[in-house]
């Protein structure tokens, strides 16, 4: 079985951190760079509402069933966002990356690409996953574009798949990478960011 234990993983541009209620104050200022929780096809929780979250995704590792991280910019040390392991299936080595939003400001900046090399890294080369899933709203056009360009591969669409905040049903798009694909998707990411500089 995969070991799933808190760990810090640190890139040039981005460190991903066990989360903590300390990180609070930092996740609110995030959020509120670009008022992420507006877009309606999203979960981003609002100001008011980041205390329960941290809480709920807390819960959840307590469960077993997710591993939260705080993003920050390693430069400068200061929060950008949240991303996590989530449905974490120990028994088959499958987990997908979700829950993930980053402050305006840190967008198209290489973060969310190395956070992504980061965390597909370590469950490939670490935890030994047979797959890594994302999955997002079918609305959702830039997630959907940003997990392609990380060498995710499309899988299929559920349709009516869950109910949001406001009712509406939401249609996810679900995408995957598989191990035998890992070593293309790496090399891909890594020459990404050192086009970056």
């Amino acid at each position: 079985m995969m070991q799933m234990q808190p760990l810090t993983l640190t890139g040039k541009l981005v460190t991903l951190e066990p989360l903590t209620a300390a990180h609070h104050d930092g996740l609110v200022a995030a959020v509120r760079d670009g008022e992420l929780w507006k877009l309606w096809y999203t979960a981003v929780p609002e100001p008011d509402a980041m205390a329960a979250e941290i809480r709920r995704r807390l819960a959840l590792q307590e469960a077993g069933s997710m591993l939260p991280f705080t993003a920050r910019r390693t430069d400068t040390g200061a929060v950008i966002g949240m991303t996590t392991y989530m449905n974490i299936d120990a028994d088959n080595h499958r987990l997908e990356i979700g829950s993930t939003f980053n402050a305006a400001a840190s967008q198209r900046s290489g973060t969310n690409a190395e956070s992504k090399l980061l965390l597909l890294t370590h469950a490939f080369e670490v935890l030994d996953c047979i797959a890594v899933e994302f999955r997002t709203h079918w609305m959702n056009l830039q997630s959907r574009e940003a997990i392609a360009r990380l060498g995710a591969k499309q899988d299929g669409v559920l349709r009516s798949h869950s109910r949001m905040a406001d009712g509406s049903l939401r249609d996810t798009v679900v995408f995957s990478i598989l191990a035998s694909e890992w070593l293309t998707v790496k090399r891909g990411l890594q020459f990404r960011l050192a086009r970056r500089g």
